[in-house]
């Protein structure tokens, strides 16, 4: 505070606006989710669905993950083609944005009755995400922690939370982070969603961070992050997607953009981009915006994730798609499936039995 109040004193308006500026290029400083002195960054690693995958024989954990901006609508018919007929996962993940008053804790209860019941949930006005699993499910939890983190000083007034929520848990062995956000709107704000990723990723958990925790083996973002396609007029991006060539349109996303540059999500890995942009629709219709800022439709809304050690887990990404037939957000809803294979010397268990046998 001594320097600051120096330069403020001595240099008068100029010396306020330097510093302004300064804080303005240390704000904008690139960052990465790693030690952002390292030269080397590895970007988003683009990993294809295996549809022929065996749950059954190939898997310890199966999870399917779904994120929506909901645009503060809900009717129970959507949440039941959210969560879906066929079951065929143990953990179901939902993070909603947007998300209306109405209680829709209760409604995905309803629609899960007969399979799943929940395990935790995390909560910020607008912002939520839950964890359900199989019925007696929740005697394979060891450790379960919620924690939250808020951006934007207008999010609450509006109800309309910006930033992240977070779920830890420790589920048969494995130690899974899920992070659901909302990240600033508008193409021109790269910068502060690069800034707010880092600071959320340095923020959660950490006021009861415990040194000699293990780390996580998987860590999941979902959201609304709000990166756009860039670079391009809306008219030939629709062009593109209307011919069912919107995979030429991810050259201009920004997410995959800052991520290659070493800003944000160093390491980790997100499916194809074979489904069309997820934002911006005509609520009540498949048709993109018509408004008279006729946006540029972009994939807003992503599941990303990150194994810490390859030697320790293994994930399969089964499905990554958005679900087009669900109208009533100008979002559509974005579903992966992801399974993982625990290393058997990973366990504690068997961590045991192989110090034994070595004897």
């Amino acid at each position: 505070m001594g320097n600051l109040n120096c330069i403020c004193s001595c240099k008068g308006l100029k010396g306020i606006k330097r510093l302004c500026r300064a804080k303005s290029d240390l704000k904008r400083k690139p960052m990465s989710f790693k030690n952002h002195h390292t030269a080397s960054h590895e970007g988003i690693k683009t990993v294809g669905v295996d549809n022929l995958f065996d749950f059954s024989s190939n898997s310890d954990l199966c999870v399917c993950i779904v994120t929506w901006n909901m645009k503060g609508q809900v009717s129970y018919e959507d949440i039941a083609e959210l969560v879906g007929s066929s079951r065929k996962f143990d953990l179901f993940i939902i993070g909603l944005q947007e998300a209306p008053r109405n209680n829709i804790l209760r409604l995905l209860q309803t629609a899960l009755l007969e399979t799943h019941i929940l395990l935790g949930k995390a909560i910020m006005q607008s912002l939520q995400l839950y964890v359900f699993g199989p019925k007696n499910s929740d005697l394979f939890i060891k450790e379960l922690q919620v924690d939250k983190h808020s951006i934007g000083g207008l999010g609450g007034l509006i109800g309309r939370k910006k930033g992240a929520v977070a779920i830890r848990i420790n589920y048969k062995d494995i130690q899974m982070v899920f992070i659901s956000c909302h990240l600033s709107a508008h193409a021109h704000k790269v910068d502060e969603r690069n800034y707010e990723c880092m600071h959320i990723s340095h923020s959660l958990f950490s006021k009861k961070w415990n040194p000699y925790a293990r780390p996580a083996h998987i860590t999941i973002w979902l959201g609304d992050l709000n990166y756009r396609i860039h670079g391009i007029d809306t008219q030939p991006a629709r062009n593109l997607i209307q011919k069912g060539l919107h995979e030429k349109l991810t050259n201009k996303d920004q997410l995959l953009q800052e991520a290659e540059r070493g800003h944000i999500f160093n390491g980790y890995c997100e499916g194809t981009l074979t489904f069309k942009p997820t934002y911006k629709y005509n609520i009540g219709s498949s048709n993109y915006d018509t408004s008279y800022k006729v946006r540029v439709p972009s994939w807003t809304d992503r599941v990303l994730f990150k194994i810490e050690d390859s030697q320790k887990i293994n994930a399969t990404l089964h499905s990554y798609q958005s679900m087009d037939d669900i109208l009533s957000s100008d979002h559509k809803p974005v579903k992966a499936h992801l399974c993982l294979k625990l290393n058997k010397l990973s366990s504690p268990m068997h961590q045991q039995e192989h110090r034994f046998l070595s004897r």
